[in-house]
């Protein structure tokens, strides 16, 4: 049992059944290694202040923990601080100097589904935030103990398609030969999609056309459309497995609206009369009787719409993986209320179905121009936006002496690091800027900051083995580091609480004050010295402990730690 254990066992002895009260690190390192606030709801069953409840309370906590922690403090208007015993804390700091396995307290199966680009459509910056978010939710719950499903579900049928699929059958450009690239397949099939859906928006007769081109992709009628569409949806989803590739991303199943629309669809019939009702020839659910809006989720002309692919999808999902306890969906803000007509659509068919979903909506990922639409072609393809971002961050890898296939990828390590870093330093719902000064910098709070301290512990990690200095030898604590250890034993309560709130931005800003934590002793102390060997196993100790922190929540952030820069 370690100190957090057994001052909130202590605490719970005192406060007995029903009392709810917080044990947390606090902020700030002056306040000690734990804070609570038990005297606040005691002192209401006492009739007394919560000052003078943290009195009472202090003796009697100092006499149970004596062997734990040097002191007990009130402070304020009645939390109780505890500051451990240096010998303890350095204790429980060297735990992390080894390998990160005892914070796993959970078990069960859970799907994570992100991302979801559909073919012919780019795969643009948009895509690039829930990719990041999903990831990292799946990283986190696989921390904890979960058994994660990832999964990506992608519009393969629908206008989109037959907007851009319109285009190709007029020639509006010449059809990409073998000769040509994915990237530039998958260009001429954005320009297709914008084409087609300006052409739609100008002409009703066009209108007309793109909608029998779109009964012919569902019912697979027209075989030049369907050599076009197969064509087409390829190009796609080969160049998407190029970008998985440099984001670190590999998915467990990939469903498809094509295959999921008919058993939505009939789910809808169903339940036509009892959840869903007629409406102008069309099936659509009545939100307004929960507070909701009214959805469309089968078309006048008998086709699935997202509504009703979206509950097709939730069901295959469910078939692919029995078990799982939870299914958790990443997507844009701006499907909030569709989605959350969808869920009550589901309650009221499979109640725990539709409560086992988790819907976690983010902001949209914006350059200073400003945002983006795929409608009219004014879009930023994400591989664009990684190489931007890595043409401006070579020049400082050359200087890092890394060369061939290793700088190739560290440079993309360190690009990608920075996107997912902006995308995740802040919590989901929020949109987000992407700043490059500020996101490719070494020393302010950015991804290539975590990497580079990660990558400066490891080259003096390797010097201390070449001194003989290996940290499990043992130690001598000649001046500890109690803000550094402060820091490194706060990292199980910063995991729980980013997994019980699904927020990876918790672990971004403690991994920012581990760093500054760590570097401050850096450039305050002399670490690897050959002649205080005794001091430095225990500065190496800590430096160990970092860097297994470091690289223990980058690979939750989705964040790639590399051992030179």
């Amino acid at each position: 049992m370690n100190s957090y254990e057994t001052i909130k066992k202590s605490l719970q002895n005192i406060a007995g059944k029903g009392i709810f009260f917080s044990l947390d690190k606090p902020e700030e390192v002056a306040h000690g290694d734990y804070a609570t606030n038990i005297a606040f709801p005691l002192s209401k069953l006492q009739s007394m202040s919560p000052q003078e409840c943290a009195q009472i309370l202090v003796p009697q906590l100092q006499e149970t923990l004596s062997g734990l922690v040097e002191k007990i403090e009130v402070a304020g208007p009645g939390f109780i601080n505890f500051f451990l015993r240096d010998d303890i804390r350095t204790d429980e700091a060297e735990n992390f100097s080894k390998e990160i396995t005892f914070l796993i307290k959970e078990h069960g199966s859970v799907i994570v589904e992100y991302t979801d680009p559909n073919p012919f459509k780019i795969f643009h910056i948009g895509h690039l935030v829930p990719n990041t978010i999903g990831e990292s939710i799946a990283c986190l719950y696989e921390s904890q103990g979960k058994h994660v499903i990832r999964m990506c579900y992608q519009g393969d049928v629908g206008m989109h398609v037959a907007k851009a699929i319109y285009a190709m059958l007029k020639t509006f450009e010449a059809i990409p030969d073998a000769s040509m690239s994915l990237r530039e397949k998958v260009g001429y099939l954005g320009r297709a999609y914008a084409f087609g859906n300006a052409a739609l928006e100008t002409d009703e007769t066009i209108k007309k056309e793109i909608i029998t081109i779109n009964k012919s992709i569902f019912s697979k009628s027209d075989q030049q459309i369907n050599s076009l569409y197969e064509e087409g949806k390829k190009w796609s989803l080969d160049y998407f497995e190029t970008i998985y590739e440099k984001l670190g991303t590999k998915f467990d199943n990939y469903i498809f609206e094509s295959e999921v629309g008919d058993a939505g669809k009939e789910i809808v019939k169903k339940y036509l009369g009892t959840v869903f009702e007629e409406s102008d020839g069309a099936l659509v659910y009545k939100g307004e009787k929960v507070g909701l809006h009214t959805r469309v989720f089968v078309s006048k002309e008998d086709l699935p719409t997202y509504e009703a692919k979206e509950l097709g999808n939730t069901y295959k999902k469910k078939s692919l993986v029995p078990d799982a306890e939870q299914s958790i969906i990443v997507t844009a803000n701006e499907i909030d209320e569709y989605f959350k007509v969808i869920k009550a659509a589901l309650g009221e068919i499979d109640k725990p179905l539709a409560e086992s979903v988790t819907h976690i909506s983010h902001g949209m990922l914006r350059l200073p121009e400003g945002k983006m639409s795929s409608r009219t072609g004014n879009i930023i393809p994400a591989e664009e936006l990684i190489d931007l971002v890595k043409s401006r961050i070579v020049e400082k890898v050359e200087r890092m002496r890394v060369e061939g296939d290793k700088q190739e990828t560290l440079i993309n390590d360190i690009a990608v690091g920075a996107i997912k870093f902006a995308i995740l330093k802040s919590a989901p719902g929020k949109d987000m800027i992407f700043d490059f000064e500020k996101s490719l910098s070494f020393e302010g709070d950015s991804g290539p900051y975590l990497q580079y301290t990660h990558a400066r512990i490891s080259a003096l990690l390797d010097k201390a083995s070449d001194t003989g200095i290996f940290p499990e030898n043992g130690y001598v604590v000649e001046n500890p580091e109690r803000e550094l250890e402060q820091v490194i034993t706060k990292y199980p309560l910063v995991l729980e609480k980013a997994f019980k709130e699904i927020g990876p931005h918790h672990i971004i800003q403690y991994l920012l004050s581990l760093a500054r934590a760590y570097n401050g002793m850096y450039g305050r102390v002399h670490i690897v010295d050959a002649n205080n060997i005794d001091g430095s196993l225990y500065l190496v100790m800590l430096s160990q402990a970092t860097k297994n922190i470091l690289a223990h929540g980058l690979r939750i952030l989705g964040i790639k730690a590399p051992e030179r820069m």
